[in-house]
């Protein structure tokens, strides 16, 4: 089967770029499923009921975040009763939602696990320990498990890949908007990138308008930072699995510029 997983979409330019290029990229790779880290799309940070419903009528089948899901208090309950969207795993076993899932498509099941890194971030459950039991679980109901690693250090990133390399179907690197060149399939069978890239404005910084971001960086003091418009492309990469015994065949890089 084919899979096609989306980078961090930002903002509205990154919401408009997959109502105009996904519908292309299905037909075209004749792809199963879509799954897309979606936690920047409420105006560059955070996700609502109402966005999240739009980019799943846009054809996206499941939905990831990271950690800019608590942003938008209404996201709450829709997190406890959307199956669909995910937040990190290895958050407090008491916050809303569920950091793993089971997404039925064409007949397969496939298990989605949503992680998040704790180098320069927020002091967390590891990911490694919390991995290992989300996939104890799915693979009860799935060989296929796709894992969303969103994460700051590359060093972390490519640790979970080899960790979990012959347990799941593929690592998949987001947070850092910036798609890294390393995607491969290691030894065991699983599908790796350190980062799928950003789905949203490239004349920008990480998809925010330059000049904030460089007066921030310059002077110091706390500035708005607002969406980018131009350059506009959707980022991710396309997974080949065998369903039969969940192994990568393949995973290329999507780099897809928006008209």
């Amino acid at each position: 089967m084919k899979i096609l997983a989306i980078g961090d979409i930002v903002g509205k330019p990154g919401r408009e770029a997959i109502k105009a290029i996904l519908p292309e990229l299905k037909q075209k790779h004749s792809l199963d499923l879509v799954i897309a880290n979606a936690e920047n799309v409420a105006g560059g940070s955070g996700i609502t009921p109402k966005l999240a419903e739009e980019l799943f009528n846009y054809g996206i089948d499941g939905l990831t975040s990271g950690d800019h899901i608590w942003k938008r208090k209404e996201i709450f309950p829709y997190l406890e009763s959307e199956k669909r969207l995910l937040r990190p795993a290895n958050y407090s076993l008491q916050a809303p939602g569920r950091g793993a899932t089971v997404i039925e498509k064409n007949g397969l099941r496939i298990g989605v696990i949503n992680l998040a890194g704790r180098i320069f971030m927020e002091g967390i459950r590891s990911p490694f320990e919390v991995a290992k039991k989300e996939i104890d679980k799915l693979s009860r109901e799935t060989k296929i498990i796709i894992v969303d690693f969103h994460a700051e250090a590359t060093s972390e990133k490519v640790a979970l890949g080899w960790y979990l390399d012959g347990k799941v179907s593929a690592v998949l690197g987001t947070h850092t908007h910036i798609q890294t060149a390393d995607e491969k399939v290691l030894p065991q069978g699983t599908a790796y990138i350190t980062d799928l890239g950003m789905t949203g404005p490239y004349d920008s910084v990480i998809g925010r308008k330059k000049e904030g971001i460089l007066q921030r960086f310059i002077v110091q003091v706390p500035t708005r930072f607002e969406v980018a418009e131009e350059d506009v492309h959707l980022c991710g990469a396309i997974l080949e699995i065998d369903e039969k015994n969940g192994k990568a065949v393949s995973i290329v890089r999507v780099n897809e510029i928006s008209s």
